[in-house]
């Protein structure tokens, strides 16, 4: 199973934060006139979306106080899990058994998602792509699986408004899932059918994990 560096994580996770509105661009109008050379100051030709990265960024919005307080339960979830997790403003990095997760919150939008890297798309076996859509039918669940920047992703995104402890710490634990799973049953672990033992096994994680973040809560 591939584990990624933390360094590799922050990097894509940071790519992956930028809004898709940094690289809109409106469709030129024919010129009436040849257009004059640019001007010493000005950035070269082709180079408008490497401009628009290197400017400062907006300032943050007011976040509201019933956002705050969802922010502040999945702190706790995050830090019940690993006591290491390492916080940059609203957006989280931490491991769960070894595998690093990535939870990143846009505020503006009210939007979260958890996303962990799971394999390169490179190395997906012949008719891999279409067992990773298979899975998301069926076996994945909320979590999905997804492709980006050369990877193959588990991820999943929901509302932040109506967010609860237990839809964050039942997220995680099908990311993790659907990561362990991959090449293999590719679940998500939070539904089986027949006869099995996953779904008593993915129950009794999320009460232990809702359980230990209580005691953290209370303590």
């Amino acid at each position: 199973m591939l584990r990624f560096p933390k360094t590799l994580i922050g990097a894509c996770g940071l790519a992956l934060m930028l809004p898709g509105a940094v690289f809109a661009q409106q469709p030129a109008e024919p010129p009436l006139a040849p257009a004059p050379p640019p001007s010493p100051e000005a950035p070269p030709a082709g180079k408008d979306e490497e401009f628009l990265l290197d400017e400062a960024p907006a300032a943050p919005a007011e976040v509201s106080p019933e956002i705050t307080t969802i922010l502040e339960q999945m702190d706790q979830v995050i830090k019940a899990i690993d006591a290491k997790a390492e916080r940059s403003g609203n957006s989280w990095q931490f491991t769960l058994q070894e595998r690093v997760k990535v939870v990143v919150t846009d505020t503006t939008a009210g939007r979260m998602r958890i996303i962990t890297p799971i394999a390169l798309v490179a190395e997906l076996t012949e008719g891999g792509m279409q067992r990773l859509m298979q899975a998301n039918f069926d076996t994945a669940l909320d979590a999905r699986y997804a492709v980006a920047q050369g990877l193959v992703w588990g991820a999943f995104i929901h509302p932040l408004d109506s967010l609860t402890t237990r839809d964050f710490a039942a997220g995680i634990l099908q990311t993790h899932a659907i990561g362990e799973t991959f090449g293999t049953t590719y679940s998500s672990g939070a539904i089986s059918y027949g006869g099995g033992d996953s779904s008593a096994i993915y129950e009794e994680q999320l009460k232990e994990l809702l359980e230990e973040i209580e005691r953290n809560s209370s303590t």
